[in-house]
């Protein structure tokens, strides 16, 4: 609990999901002042507002993280407005799902602007204010795609994988300069991301039903990161369904694409289907 006590905290994608659950965990552990940025500056208030009726220090910010001005402007005037910024979470992010053979050169841009871009703009705005005042945290969220091979969802994967690649290699850049950086790679969460999925392959039902996977709720997962952050580990893996793949990755690299095999394959029958 001390370890987030009177600290400085700005999290995107606050507004909802895993975002919104890492805000309500760093306010009960003491955070000074959590800042809620959200594109969905409604849901962003909100979140700010029942963590203050609570009696935590929560502040609201719209913010479209594929805009690098205003990323930079909310890192900034965060830094300047309390005297330090202690953690960085990139957590906002988006999904596009379906056969790459459907994808437009449109859809690649969108995510990449969002998932990879807006993940850079935070941890470039962060890392050169933590390097200037000798301390921070940045946690970038990726996901179990970021580590293994995960069809249907290629694109969101790349961005993954990406998300992985800048922060393991900043990690090595910023130890010596103060500055922990750290990855967030959940399988499961029980959040409204698949709801929200973008279908490029247009089926009427897109997906095999997923009803049956067990999901994590979004609040077990912000105290498992939070964790993660406090033994300032390099990659923080949520799930264990996440942990074994990520293993059977590293020891069978050719068998772990065989693990969604049957995915691949119902979603290709509802697609000769229709």
């Amino acid at each position: 609990m001390e370890h987030f006590k009177d600290t400085v905290a700005i999290v995107t994608g606050g507004a909802s999901g895993i975002g919104r659950a890492l805000c309500e965990e760093l306010s009960q552990r003491g955070t000074a002042e959590v800042i809620v940025a959200d594109i969905n500056a409604e849901g962003a208030r909100q979140v700010a507002s029942a963590i203050t009726t609570r009696g935590g220090r929560a502040h609201a910010a719209h913010l479209d993280i594929s805009q690098a001005g205003d990323v930079q402007k909310l890192v900034v005037d965060t830094a300047s407005k309390h005297g330090r910024l202690d953690y960085m979470f990139n957590n906002a992010g988006i999904a596009i799902g379906g056969e790459m053979r459907d994808m437009g050169l449109e859809h690649w841009r969108r995510i990449l602007d969002v998932n990879l871009w807006g993940v850079i703009y935070g941890t470039t705005s962060a890392y050169k204010v933590m390097v200037k005042q000798g301390f921070g945290h940045i946690v970038n969220t990726a996901s179990l795609a970021g580590l293994t091979p995960v069809p249907l969802i290629t694109a969101y994967a790349t961005t993954k994988h990406a998300v992985v690649g800048l922060s393991t290699s900043l990690r090595a850049e910023g130890a010596e300069l103060g500055v922990k950086v750290s990855v967030v790679c959940p399988g499961f969460i029980r959040t409204g991301i698949i709801d929200a999925i973008v279908n490029v392959t247009k089926l009427e039902k897109a997906y095999p039903d997923v009803s049956s996977i067990n999901m994590m709720d979004a609040g077990d997962c912000a105290r498992i990161i939070l964790r993660g952050v406090v033994r300032n580990k390099a990659i923080i893996t949520v799930t264990a369904f996440a942990c074994f793949l990520w293993w059977l990755s590293r020891l069978h690299p050719a068998i772990a694409p065989l693990v969604f095999r049957k995915r691949l394959n119902e979603f290709r029958a509802l697609r000769s289907e229709s």
